[in-house]
């Protein structure tokens, strides 16, 4: 990953003092990198696991997934496998309604980890969580870009908000943010959301102050972001993450600041949903 040069804008970095020591083996074929965050997390927040959908069949070259792609029958076991070692292992409950991408892998993803975990809650289509609704704003211009360049340059010059049809970076990732903002569960509660590796792969890189990422920062198919709020308004809060298991803090005021410097407009100009709240 490539670090912006402000200082002001660098993310806090913490340990975390492991609380929960995996009496059970991973589920199989779950990326290595859940077991380093699920062995880190703090106990009794209101925790979001926002995660890419588990395996589905091959894509062409490019990175170019048809939405019409169904998970494996491997990747529908490792759903229903990791959602019922989470209810099993987590001092967490996962009760709440699921929040997913309307893409039948996503739902499908939603739906087999809380029969995994015995519930059977309602999964909400959510069009923040997938494209064109969250990051691209005109796919008329961007749908030809993303397959002439591939996905990962495509991701790269978004960040570098140098990619026409989307979003501003920063406003793409405080609308995620400020959805997660809204729908946070009760304290000791874990809120699923089932999303694609573009639109994680752009959150987290947001959400790191990374304007460029590799392959080795590509999110793998179920693998995801534990996350959770500071209590306060939106704007004064931090947002927690625990990613690959180490502990990040986001100050929700730096992303606000970023976007007005590289917008250039003020705050009557920031397009968050109408649900947020300020003060």
């Amino acid at each position: 990953m490539t670090n912006t040069t402000d200082p002001k804008h660098t993310n806090s970095h913490v340990s975390v003092h492991s609380r929960h020591s995996p009496s059970m083996p991973a589920p199989a074929h779950l990326p290595d990198s859940m077991m380093s965050s699920v062995g880190v997390l703090p106990e009794d927040k209101r925790l979001i696991l926002f995660t890419r959908h588990s395996l589905r069949e091959r894509s062409d070259g490019n990175g170019f997934a048809s939405y019409q792609l169904p998970l494996t029958p491997r990747g529908r076991v490792l759903a229903k496998s990791w959602g019922r070692w989470l209810a099993g292992h987590l001092p967490y409950s996962l009760d709440v309604d699921s929040l997913s991408s309307p893409i039948g892998r996503c739902i499908d993803t939603a739906m087999l980890m809380q029969q995994g975990a015995g519930l059977s809650r309602s999964i909400v289509h959510q069009s923040l969580l997938v494209e064109p609704g969250s990051l691209v704003t005109d796919p008329e211009i961007a749908n030809p870009i993303f397959k002439e360049i591939g996905v990962l340059n495509f991701i790269n010059r978004f960040l570098q908000n140098n990619l026409e049809g989307t979003k501003n970076p920063y406003q793409g990732g405080l609308d995620i943010l400020s959805l997660f903002y809204q729908h946070q569960p009760q304290p000791g509660h874990m809120l699923l959301a089932v999303s694609h590796d573009t639109l994680l792969s752009a959150f987290l890189a947001v959400m790191l102050d990374f304007i460029e990422i590799d392959w080795n920062d590509w999110p793998k198919m179920m693998e995801g972001v534990f996350l959770w709020f500071d209590e306060g308004a939106f704007e004064k809060v931090n947002a927690n993450l625990i990613w690959r298991g180490e502990h990040y803090i986001r100050p929700v005021s730096h992303l606000l600041e970023s976007y007005y410097s590289a917008s250039g407009f003020g705050s009557d100009k920031l397009l968050l949903p109408s649900e947020v709240k300020w003060d």
